[in-house]
């Protein structure tokens, strides 16, 4: 089975491009719901516990996300110990999803592949882009916030002008209507793909 990561920056309409893949049967698997809810094994949070205090999280059972933030925010010691802690677990899961798969091949979504260094852990990268200005309004509409946040919120992130050459597919989310059949024209592709893990 081969293994895909497909990313795109903020506003590029990733989640779109992924419910596209599912719909014609193409198994995701969303990083991002998988890793909050690592948060709450019992392992994880005691490393967590361990490392922060009780108050990490509040007396209702749920991650204290604001004081999370607060600590590993511009700490890089305090961020890596939760990347070690959840990377880990987060690969091993999702490998053991791959072994229920049967499709030919199977995307792993994630918005930071390329930050924080995952794209080894798969045989061929795809990048969803969008020109800056539609990825801006689509933040604003969908998030209720000014631009000025949506701006900082991009400054985290890798430009397209990086990723783009370093992914192997693009697919581009402008909301062109051919964007349904392109993603149909790269399932055929990657489905007579012979790249094995």
């Amino acid at each position: 089975m081969i293994k895909i990561g497909i990313t795109g920056n903020i506003g590029s309409g990733k989640s779109f491009i992924c419910n596209i893949f599912e719909r014609k049967g193409i198994p995701v698997f969303y990083s991002d719901d998988e890793t909050k809810q690592l948060y709450y094994d019992s392992q994880i949070k005691q490393l967590i516990i361990n490392r922060f205090g009780g108050d990490i999280y509040l007396k209702d059972g749920t991650l204290n996300k604001k004081l999370l933030s607060s600590l590993i925010f511009g700490n890089d010691d305090n961020l890596k110990f939760i990347e070690d802690t959840l990377y880990p677990t987060l690969f091993q899961r999702f490998n053991e999803w791959c072994e229920n798969q049967t499709a030919s091949f199977v995307l792993f979504e994630s918005a930071i592949l390329f930050e924080k260094k995952l794209t080894n852990h798969f045989d061929k990268i795809i990048f969803v882009s969008a020109p800056e200005s539609i990825r801006i309004q689509r933040v604003i509409e969908r998030d209720k916030c000014t631009e000025d946040v949506v701006r900082a919120r991009m400054s985290l992130q890798w430009s397209d002008e990086t990723k783009i050459p370093k992914a192997d597919y693009v697919i581009v989310h402008d909301g062109n209507d051919d964007v349904e059949k392109e993603v149909g024209n790269l399932i055929n592709v990657l489905s007579h793909t012979n790249t094995t893990c």
